[in-house]
């Protein structure tokens, strides 16, 4: 049974005249993968360093794990939170293993998960070598084992796969997808929204520090109203003839469908005796991000045509 294990109510953080985050809602249930999207500046890490405790709410309320993280009471529970900042930094005299043997120790974590950790982000080659001899993306990944350490129960990843190649990104959404099943809760930031989409169960979206969008991408899509692609093979001109369908069609192969259409429509496609091969294509995760920060930009510019 899933439980909150973040909640947000109405939360804001200002700066003198800055609003980097207003009235933020949101509940990440235990074994949930929530991502998190924006623009720079958006809010992003601001939110994550208000969860973690590391900077204090100018209005609302957090709540990690059922207390204040910037009470007493939450500094016994952030040995349970794993933490990768956008931009890692290490002491460049220490050996990869060092490093993550201090951070173990930090986080009263057994000695003895330091070298699999190590091996399991591919560094165990390199794990006595000096961190100033690592490239960037060997930094980001000795980064990952140290969020790692002690299988947290909440994980605030801020752009993890920067600096890896293919093969080290997919161990990595490997590793991520495990900690869910285990019951971990993912808060993930990424600008490389492809390979995100079908590692999140669901998806904020902010800009100018306010959430414009937040659900499933089914939802979002929904609320979108963002049209299923559906691309034919061998029915060409066909298309042009069927009443029902010609109103969808962009080009001779291709149609732009209603989402509650989509069934419907894929039954009288099927019916095509020419019909040599089909595609579906529903909105991905970066057309709905795209949609959404257009519609903020659009409501940000007729309100300010109202207030001139």
């Amino acid at each position: 049974m899933s439980y909150p294990v973040v909640t947000l109510e109405s939360v804001s953080k200002h700066y003198k005249h800055l609003r980097a985050l207003d009235g933020i809602n949101l509940t990440l249930n235990s074994g949930e993968i929530m991502g998190l999207f924006g623009h720079n500046g958006a809010g992003k890490t601001t939110m994550m360093k208000l969860i973690l405790g590391v900077i204090t709410v100018s209005d609302g309320q957090i709540k990690v794990c059922g207390v204040d993280p910037k009470s007493k009471q939450a500094w016994n529970s952030r040995k349970e939170i794993g933490y990768l900042p956008e931009n890692v930094s290490f002491y460049e005299q220490l050996t990869g293993h060092e490093v993550l043997t201090y951070f173990a120790r930090l986080k009263s974590v057994p000695k003895g998960q330091v070298s699999p950790l190590l091996e399991k982000v591919g560094l165990s080659s390199a794990m006595h070598r000096q961190v100033k001899t690592y490239s960037k993306g060997m930094r980001q990944r000795l980064g990952l084992a140290q969020a790692f350490l002690g299988k947290p129960t909440l994980l605030l990843l801020d752009e993890p796969t920067v600096g890896l190649d293919p093969i080290a990104t997919q161990e990595f959404y490997l590793s991520v997808n495990q900690l869910r099943n285990e019951g971990a809760s993912i808060i993930l930031c990424s600008h490389v929204l492809p390979g995100v989409e079908q590692h999140i169960d669901r998806a904020m979206i902010l800009s100018n520090g306010k959430s414009i969008a937040i659900g499933t991408l089914d939802e979002l899509r929904q609320q979108a109203n963002l049209p299923v692609v559906i691309k034919t093979q061998g029915i060409n001109g066909a298309l042009g003839q069927n009443e029902n369908l010609s109103q969808f069609i962009v080009d001779a192969t291709q149609l732009h469908i209603p989402q509650e259409l989509k069934v419907n429509v894929l039954k009288q496609l099927l019916d095509y005796d020419s019909l040599d091969d089909i595609q579906v294509e529903n909105a991905n995760l970066e057309q709905i991000y795209q949609y959404y920060l257009r519609m903020a930009a659009g409501e940000k510019n007729q309100n300010s045509k109202g207030a001139i």
